[in-house]
């Protein structure tokens, strides 16, 4: 999962990777050797209780609201294979796949699978480390740096609650429809009831910071960031407000997914800018997305 906006007091974003459109001869290179790549975060979800959770691949792990309420994190299927409501939507992507806020890796490794050049971003170092341990390809980006391929990505995926990233669903979109091409497909896991709400939170493990020894960087030192939940309903109107088209509505094993067609407008400035630098540029080759 992902959470950086850029109201959150981050850096500013550096350069865009040189790259062109994510097709089958083209791909992105990360890691020292890449010029001009963006800086490594430091970002909520780079908290010790996150990775922790995803090093031994299970919880507690909750979102804590300021008045104590608590949202379970699901740590032990983020960290498995991906399971059958996972592949009612996979079998739905169309194209190059964007996973954003990819967590530990398994929706990346299954559309790999499934023969679709598959990348993820997400702002935990160690979430990346996993997907990539996987087998996956994968970057330390938030989905409002400049990434590769914009306005090219056939899909989008924002599942295990990723459309709560930044806490503005509306912004989310806006940015989604400057990531995809031309009738491009967002699949999005939504809330399993009707809300709409902006909230503000902290990863917490449940221990309450008690245990310094194995948790130096405990939720109560972090600071909190934005986050939404938002049911199908919600999102529904969002998407209309912002020209965004239906594709579909379905659930699978207690599980909500709306898929959302891009919709017709112009890019904004921003991303025409960096497609005709893109466009401009030799495209970078790199073995890290599959073949």
């Amino acid at each position: 999962m992902s959470t950086t906006v850029p109201s959150s007091g981050l850096a500013a974003p550096a350069p865009a990777d040189r790259v062109d459109a994510p097709d089958a001869h083209e791909a992105v290179v990360d890691g020292p050797e890449a010029a001009g790549a963006a800086p490594v975060r430091t970002a909520p979800w780079g908290a010790d209780p996150y990775a922790n959770a995803l090093r031994t691949g299970r919880g507690p792990l909750f979102l804590r609201r300021s008045d104590g309420w608590l949202l379970p994190l699901d740590v032990e299927r983020w960290c498995s294979d991906a399971g059958s409501a996972d592949l009612s939507a996979l079998h739905r992507c169309e194209g190059p796949v964007l996973d954003i806020g990819c967590g530990p890796g398994r929706l990346v490794a299954e559309l790999a699978s499934l023969g679709h050049r598959a990348l993820g971003i997400d702002v935990s170092e160690a979430a990346v480390a996993r997907t990539r341990g996987l087998g996956g390809a994968a970057l330390v980006r938030s989905v409002f740096d400049p990434l590769p391929g914009e306005g090219r990505w056939g899909t989008l995926l924002l599942l295990d609650g990723n459309i709560g990233i930044g806490g503005d669903p509306a912004a989310l979109l806006d940015r989604a429809a400057d990531l995809l091409g031309a009738d491009g497909l967002l699949i999005a896991e939504t809330a399993p009831v009707d809300v709409d709400e902006r909230v503000r939170v902290r990863l917490d493990d449940g221990r309450d910071g008690t245990d310094r020894r194995t948790a130096p960087a405990s939720a109560c030192d972090a600071e909190p960031f934005p986050w939404a939940r938002i049911g199908t309903p919600a999102l529904l109107r969002h998407a209309d407000a912002g020209g965004w088209r239906t594709a579909g509505q379905w659930g699978a094993e207690g599980r909500t997914f709306v898929s959302l067609r891009r919709p017709v407008r112009e890019r904004s400035a921003r991303t025409s800018s960096q497609s005709a630098e893109s466009a401009n540029s030799a495209p970078v080759i790199s073995s890290q997305l599959p073949k």
